[in-house]
């Protein structure tokens, strides 16, 4: 399993697929999801609303759909939907699906690449220590190990809590890269 945690911006990912934190509308949003959809241009929105509403919902909570990518370096963007932390009533459940739906997504669609942001972690609220176990875990499912995973962690904070916690899983071999520059 290779994992990577890379302090900077995700449109910048050079993978298959790049995750967006979507909201259920996936007609973009803030953070995250904002910067995707500048970045990728029109023809992003235009694959997320031809993506099937069910009363205005494109992605369910802990669901994961794909797109292609418009102008963005990737040939997906596979939208996910994280729990809102301190609203949704099991939270931890919300997240590792969202992430197991997106790496089953990623290895239906022959992926070898993938880089995800802190899903949930802005705007949603959720801790990051524990999203990045929940992360981390997420991807160490043996169907998965042969993905090469990104983690793309634009704050500071963020990217300091994943760090320390990606030091406590043995399984993980641990690569950082601030600023898409690999050291050591």
């Amino acid at each position: 399993m290779s994992v990577k945690l890379i302090q900077g911006d995700i449109v910048t990912a050079n993978v298959d697929a790049i995750v967006n934190a979507a909201n259920p509308v996936m007609l973009g949003g803030g953070g995250v999801d904002g910067a995707i959809h500048r970045a990728a241009g029109p023809a992003l929105l235009q694959a997320c609303l031809a993506v099937k509403a069910v009363d205005g919902i494109r992605c369910p909570t802990g669901e994961a759909r794909i797109t292609r990518a418009g102008n963005l370096p990737c040939r997906h963007v596979i939208h996910t939907v994280g729990p809102v932390y301190h609203s949704d009533s099991h939270p931890a459940a919300g997240l590792t699906s969202a992430y197991l739906n997106t790496l089953s997504l990623a290895v239906e669609f022959e992926c070898a690449s993938i880089a995800f942001p802190a899903i949930s972690c802005g705007l949603y609220g959720y801790p990051p220590q524990e999203a990045a176990r929940i992360a981390f875990h997420s991807c160490l499912h043996p169907h998965y190990r042969h993905l090469d995973i990104q983690f793309y962690l634009f704050d500071t904070d963020v990217f300091n809590a994943w760090s320390q916690i990606s030091r406590q899983i043995p399984e993980i071999h641990h690569h950082e890269a601030p600023d898409d520059r690999p050291w050591g």
